[in-house]
């Protein structure tokens, strides 16, 4: 019995090394990948239970070289091939993205898939594509925040109900009119905006769209009844009309303003929009910038991050907020209130107990 289980594991062992077409693998690859595993077996034995392997399970070897190369043929009706390095490496990069945009149901069916990815790509650092998961990475551009911790309950039942399209009853914290209420929704779509996830949903009784930030939400149920179908709704559309964007006009406007050497030069590798121009002013090294944008509050913050790396000229509705806002900051570092705060009383808590709250 134990040496039936043997072979059996071995069996097994063999078939999960095997590719599928086009990809192929020696037969003398096989052995030294089975011995690795613990198995003792001789290279005749290998090509004997390849053989014998090869009808069932739609093995195909290729004889123009030796040693003979095997694959599985793309329709066999059975794959058990070990997971490759770029199936690996993909999961592996792609996994924390992916936990906040699939319903939680896919996630845990991908969750072995992705524990995989890990462990393979653990146990053949020498591999070039394992290595490279040690070796990139992408960062965003600027200050990112935590993101927002979403209950997994809320997760569940929200991907959920956009799978089996149903209502769901929720009580929301609003953070522009305070309070706890509780709704019952239409949800449409989800959109990961930067540290927050929102959920497109209609309130019940209206048929406008609104968003809720699923870490606002502290109780929720799925209903048995069905969500309120929205025929004409496309999600590519709605973030198009800058529903994320805060924008202050549907028109798109002529910034015109002037730019420092450095940032003159990042512009004009990654410009700011597809109608950009760069021109050099007269006896000095800045430059003109002249880009049609959309006239939104993400391009006003662009340029209040830039400081005075950039002199605006127009629109002059962003030339007036700017001056604004400048004299407000100005007037705020001189009050005298808060500079006459001892520097003790500045501190915050020490790091041990500081945490962060919502």
């Amino acid at each position: 019995m134990s040496q039936a289980k043997d072979t059996l594991l071995r069996l097994l062992a063999l078939l999960r090394l095997i590719p599928t077409e086009p990809q192929r693998i020696a037969s003398t690859t096989l052995l030294e990948k089975l011995h690795d595993k613990g198995f003792s077996v001789t290279l005749r034995s290998i090509q004997r239970d390849l053989n014998r392997l090869s009808l069932p399970y739609s093995l195909q070897c290729d004889e123009s070289e030796s040693p003979f190369r095997w694959s599985f043929t793309r329709d066999a009706p059975l794959r058990l091939e070990d997971m490759d390095a770029p199936t690996a490496l993909a999961l592996y990069l792609s996994e924390s993205h992916l936990t906040t945009l699939l319903p939680q149901t896919v996630i845990d069916q991908l969750s072995p898939q992705f524990r995989r990815a890990r462990n393979f790509l653990g146990d053949v650092g020498h591999n070039g594509l394992a290595d490279w998961a040690r070796r990139v990475r992408a960062i965003p551009n600027g200050k990112t925040l935590l993101p927002a911790a979403i209950a997994p309950e809320v997760w569940r039942v929200v991907s959920g109900s956009l799978l089996e399209r149903r209502k769901i009853e929720v009580a929301y914290r609003s953070r522009s009119k305070g309070g706890v209420k509780q709704l019952v929704l239409h949800p449409v779509g989800l959109v990961a905006r930067h540290a927050i996830t929102y959920l497109l949903a209609s309130v019940d009784g209206y048929d406008d769209l609104r968003q809720f930030a699923l870490h606002r939400i502290q109780l929720i149920q799925m209903l048995e009844t069905e969500a309120r179908e929205q025929p004409d709704f496309n999600i590519d559309e709605y973030i198009a009309r800058g529903r994320f964007s805060q924008r202050q006009g549907d028109e798109r406007v002529e910034l015109v303003a002037d730019v420092h050497p450095q940032l003159a030069e990042l512009l004009s590798e990654t410009p700011l929009s597809d109608e950009q121009s760069l021109v050099g002013l007269p006896d000095q090294a800045w430059k003109r910038l002249c880009a049609w944008v959309a006239l939104d509050r993400e391009t006003l913050w662009w340029i209040f991050g830039l400081n005075e790396n950039i002199r605006v000229h127009a629109p002059q509705v962003w030339v007036d907020e700017i001056r604004q806002r400048l004299k407000s900051m100005h007037q705020f570092y001189l009050n005298e209130e808060i500079l006459a705060i001892p520097a003790p009383n500045l501190s915050c808590a020490s790091t041990a107990d500081a945490k962060h709250t919502v």
